[in-house]
């Protein structure tokens, strides 16, 4: 028994993996990460599990102490940890702004890693890991490029850490769906190039990326595609020259 810290809980699907988590059998807690105060609270009010509301702005210092302290004053036994925070935004270089950028590259990148590193010391054998990375991380993507770069970053990361875990007993797993439907496309359109990408199709639901990659992380998968189109990305990245699949992607991208 122990706790599952799922950060990005406020939202899509962050606050689905703490709704999954906070029923299974081998979880008596769960502590819940994000920046609005309102909506954690809310969550927490249904979750049959108790549960821990961390308040916290993970692009920042201040976010990431808030989680340390928390560890360094409870001394949990950690049974899961879940990177679902993350954020993107659609447009090129010259029409998602500075600070934009900054902040994907802080929370989708410094903060998963701060976080994990953070968290390994209270894990023991049979915790798991789970980074929410993203298709994304299997092409270069022009019109999402920082966010994509982001996410091959976190996957790499992933698949490095898994061989410095080996022998623990702790798995990590990074979980690349395709599309969800969740508020991140709001999210991403509000920049400048908003319309770069027209359509969002074949969107799956985030209750299922969540069961899928649960269960990819309990059979010691390296990564979850969690569904067709993400594994159909996955082979494209593997076996097709990337300014093909550049290529391809520029003609998508405006249908």
């Amino acid at each position: 028994m122990g706790v599952a810290i799922v950060t990005g809980a406020s939202s899509g699907m962050g606050r689905e993996f703490a709704r999954a988590l906070s029923a299974r059998d081998d979880v008596d807690e769960v502590w819940i990460v994000a920046r609005r105060a309102e909506r954690l609270e809310a969550l927490a009010g249904e979750l049959a599990t108790p549960t821990c509301v961390i308040c916290a702005d993970l692009s920042t210092d201040e976010g990431l102490a808030a989680v340390r302290s928390e560890l360094e004053e409870n001394k949990p036994l950690v049974s899961y940890l879940v990177n679902a925070a993350g954020l993107g935004k659609v447009g090129s270089y010259a029409t998602i702004s500075d600070a934009d950028v900054a902040s994907m590259v802080d929370v989708n990148c410094r903060a998963a890693v701060l976080l994990t590193q953070m968290t390994i010391p209270y894990m023991t054998r049979g915790s798991h890991i789970l980074e929410v990375v993203s298709c994304a991380s299997f092409l270069p993507l022009p019109h999402l490029n920082v966010y994509a770069a982001s996410k091959a970053f976190m996957q790499s990361y992933t698949r490095g850490l898994r061989w410095e875990l080996f022998g623990t007993g702790i798995c990590a797993t990074a979980v690349c769906p395709f599309w969800v439907k969740t508020e991140f496309v709001a999210v991403a359109q509000r920049t400048k190039g908003a319309s770069d990408i027209r359509h969002y199709p074949l969107a799956q639901r985030p209750q299922t990326v969540v069961r899928r990659g649960l269960l990819a992380n309990r059979l010691h998968l390296a990564v979850a595609c969690c569904g067709v189109p993400s594994f159909l990305l996955r082979v494209a990245g593997k076996f097709i020259p990337w300014c093909v699949d550049i290529a391809g992607w520029e003609v998508l991208r405006r249908v």
